[in-house]
């Protein structure tokens, strides 16, 4: 449980934990606290990181620190998570693609440049504010910056979410997410012909210590990050497939086919943005979820297709499948 009672937020893929003590590595050396500090905390903005250390709630192996105090390689960094400030979320009027509901659960098809929870830089004309909008009674909800989410698809990632209706729910599927319980599949667009027909990748995925906002394939300070892959077509110089998450890390399908040398298309992060397909962001869609219903304990699967200009793409590549069963 976090702070205050209310459940911790999944990632699809990272679980966030509120980290009180941080161990400052080899390639963290002469990073100014309040730097440091905002890494390990990306929603939270540095003028609100550097309030907190001027209020002498952050130490440097057992010393209150001043914000621009430089760190040195196996110093132990002890603070309180910074408390998010208090937010006023006005339901909007935004669409909202309901594939399933009932008294427990919303089950959408988030579109592709929606974000999911209000956070700096992104305030309004999020998935939340819609469905507050939608759904009343969700303002009640203990966690009032992000009400009845459980888990996250990136801004330019489309696909099946699942939404909490009340807190009780919404700890249950959290605890199933956490259990690995839930069935999660994806379809994307790769550049280049990945040989294998299907495969598994088994390389841990942790925080690029040349880039701290990127996540990369990196064998220390990571986590253990599987994904199943199965190719559907292969399409002149691109490769369609379908992947299945075995862990959720943070960008994990993005992380693991930019090390495959097979990068997502359309992907500015991890690939070369840059494609003759239209793609402005990356070609990666939640085609399939599945999970225990948190009330009735019955299996339920939602499926979707990849959005319009996904599939003019497709077409354009002269991609044979048809209709809404469009796999293999």
């Amino acid at each position: 449980m976090a702070k205050g009672g209310a459940p911790e937020i999944i990632d699809i893929g990272d679980i966030m934990s509120e980290k009180s003590r941080l161990f400052v590595k080899d390639d963290e050396k002469n990073l100014r606290l309040d730097s440091f500090l905002t890494i390990y905390n990306p929603g939270v903005s540095r003028s609100r990181i550097q309030k907190i250390i001027d209020e002498g709630l952050v130490k440097v192996n057992n010393v209150t620190a001043k914000k621009n105090h430089r760190l040195k390689p196996g110093s132990v960094v002890d603070y309180s998570p910074p408390v998010e400030e208090e937010l006023v979320l006005t339901p909007e009027a935004l669409p909202l693609d309901i594939l399933y509901e009932d008294r427990e659960i919303i089950v959408v098809n988030k579109p592709q440049g929606m974000v999911v929870h209000p956070a700096p830089g992104n305030p309004k004309g999020t998935l939340v504010h819609a469905l507050l909008h939608h759904y009343k009674p969700l303002a009640n909800m203990k966690n009032r910056r992000r009400p009845g989410i459980v888990h996250r698809l990136d801004k330019d990632t489309s696909g099946v979410m699942v939404v909490a209706k009340n807190d009780a729910v919404q700890e249950a599927l959290i605890n199933q997410i956490k259990r690995r319980g839930f069935k999660r599949i994806y379809v994307s667009l790769l550049h280049g012909l990945v040989a294998q027909d299907r495969g598994i990748i088994d390389a841990p995925i942790g925080r690029d210590p040349l880039n701290r906002k990127r996540m990369t394939v990196i064998y220390e300070n990571s986590k253990n990050a599987i994904t199943h892959f199965r190719v559907i077509e292969r399409l002149g110089s691109y490769t369609f497939m379908e992947l299945e998450l075995k862990t959720g890390r943070t960008h994990q399908i993005r992380v693991h086919m930019s090390h495959l040398k097979h990068p997502v298309v359309g992907d500015t992060k991890y690939g070369r943005g840059r494609n003759n397909l239209g793609f402005k962001s990356q070609a990666l869609h939640a085609k399939i979820l599945g999970f225990k219903h948190p009330k009735t304990g019955n299996y339920m699967e939602f499926e979707t297709g990849p959005p319009e200009h996904f599939m003019r793409a497709l077409d354009y590549l002269g991609y044979r499948g048809k209709g809404d069963k469009w796999t293999i």
